[in-house]
């Protein structure tokens, strides 16, 4: 069922982001009068055709995904017959302005698509984690910044945060440039703090994958949860039910799921008492954790086991903003998630960034199953991701890319006529090339991520 939910979650993700990207390009197209022949999303062999419109558009749906493209009526392309009628319609006949319009539309309609995303989800509100932080681990900056298990972060240089996915989003954004962070932190005493969080100290090697942990930031989980509780077991003859928190421990706080685990560990056959927070009423359980034989660690040496899983949930909050407000907001998410792609994108040329951050489509396979298994939210902040990426890969300027015939166009611009055939041709060679080595790397990194 995971891998069904995969792969269906996968070809969701890609056929909409081809078909906003090629609608883009259609769209325009066809308001500057050009003849559009062919909208396939895929390559190869058609799975499904149609022909429809007044130009008898050819639509289909080939048996490769993994693109698309809008074959546009074009004097060039020997293998069409044009009416002289047609002619004026030909894509090569239309100005350079507009031939950049089209070409432009592309990717102006992924980043589009992301902005009516956010916005979505601004208005009707996301459940996240509250900016609750756990106990960094030693040596973190974090850690040495003073940050405590419970510490709230309310701003960020001055800027409000309402959510731990707010807090990971700005960090980010300031930690590819090895910046000092100032934090407000309302500790859980109710005294704000001023923090300095120096960033300046993390390594290439940092930025393979996420680098939050190796800041020290993650989402406090509170006192742990119980989930599944056994029949026939210790938890369930003491009356735990799912669902309950568990505070203390013989009057001492838990603070973590594995202080929980290693309290009942240490305590076979003995008494404990929990107190347990219930539907927001607190109450006192007893539970005598059964005698088992562990032999994980080869000793085979007795522990306490009660047969309840036991496990933390993060508070979380509704964050959601007026419609008028969220537009400027999904605006601004838009374009910082752009900028800070190309941000990334130059730190890996340089070397300051490792390639491995580079991915490939077995791992949008993989996170787009994960967040649709999460739920409709998820999914969606993941489906406007990858479309802002989409936008700005195809923006680069890498000859077969919509970039690579931006930049002939400039050149025609500026030089008054098109580059020379043999320069395009060249051009061609090269962007296959630098593609090919990109592909190859991006499912490299992917293979890597899914073996190791």
């Amino acid at each position: 069922m995971s891998l069904l939910v995969t792969i269906l979650a996968f070809l969701v993700t890609l056929g909409v982001l081809i078909v906003i990207h090629e609608l883009g390009h259609y769209w325009v197209a066809r308001r500057c009068g050009v003849k559009v022949l062919r909208f396939s999303v895929g390559f190869g062999r058609p799975l499904w055709r149609t022909v429809r419109g007044p130009d008898r558009t050819e639509w289909v749906v080939a048996a490769l995904p993994l693109g698309g493209y809008v074959r546009m009526l074009d004097e060039r392309d020997t293998d069409v017959q044009i009416a002289p009628a047609d002619l004026p319609r030909a894509f090569n006949r239309q100005s350079v302005w507009r031939r950049i319009a089209i070409v432009l539309a592309g990717p102006l309609a992924n980043l589009l698509l992301a902005v009516a995303v956010y916005w979505l989800l601004n208005v009707f509100g996301v459940m996240e984690p509250r900016a609750t932080v756990a106990a960094p681990p030693a040596d973190t900056p974090a850690a040495l910044a003073g940050l405590r298990a419970g510490d709230r972060v309310a701003a960020v240089d001055g800027e409000e945060v309402r959510s731990f996915t707010e807090l990971n989003w700005l960090v980010l954004q300031r930690a590819i440039e090895r910046d000092r962070v100032a934090l407000t932190v309302a500790g859980g005493d109710g005294v704000t703090r001023e923090l300095q969080l120096d960033l300046s100290t993390l390594t290439t090697g940092d930025f393979e994958g996420n680098p939050m942990p190796r800041i020290g930031l993650a989402p406090h989980g509170g006192p742990p949860r119980v989930g599944r509780v056994q029949e026939g077991s210790a938890a369930a003859a003491a009356g735990l039910q799912p669902g309950d928190r568990i505070l203390e421990v013989g009057r001492t706080p838990v603070t973590s799921a594995r202080q929980l685990i290693e309290r009942v560990r240490s305590a076979p056959g003995e008494r404990i008492t929990l107190l347990v927070e219930r539907a927001g009423a607190t109450l006192t359980v007893e539970v005598t954790p059964a005698r088992v034989r562990d032999e994980r660690d080869g000793t085979a040496r007795e522990v306490g086991r009660i047969g309840a899983e036991l496990g933390e949930r993060p508070d979380l909050v509704k964050v959601h903003y007026g419609p008028i407000e969220s537009v400027g907001l999904a605006v601004e998410k838009t374009w910082d998630t752009a900028v800070f792609s190309l941000k990334m994108l130059g730190k890996m040329i340089t070397g300051e960034a490792s390639w491995k951050n580079l991915s490939g489509p077995v791992t949008i396979a993989d996170y787009a199953g994960k967040t649709a298994t999460i739920g409709l939210a998820a999914f969606l902040s993941f489906l406007a991701l990858v479309s802002i990426s989409l936008g700005v890969l195809n923006l680069l300027p890498i000859p077969m890319l919509d970039g690579g015939h931006l930049v002939y166009y400039l050149v025609e611009i500026v030089k008054g006529s098109p580059p020379a055939d043999w320069v395009v041709e060249w051009g061609q060679r090269a962007g296959i090339g630098v593609l090919v080595m990109l592909t190859a790397l991006a499912l490299y990194n992917d293979l890597t991520r899914l073996l190791f």
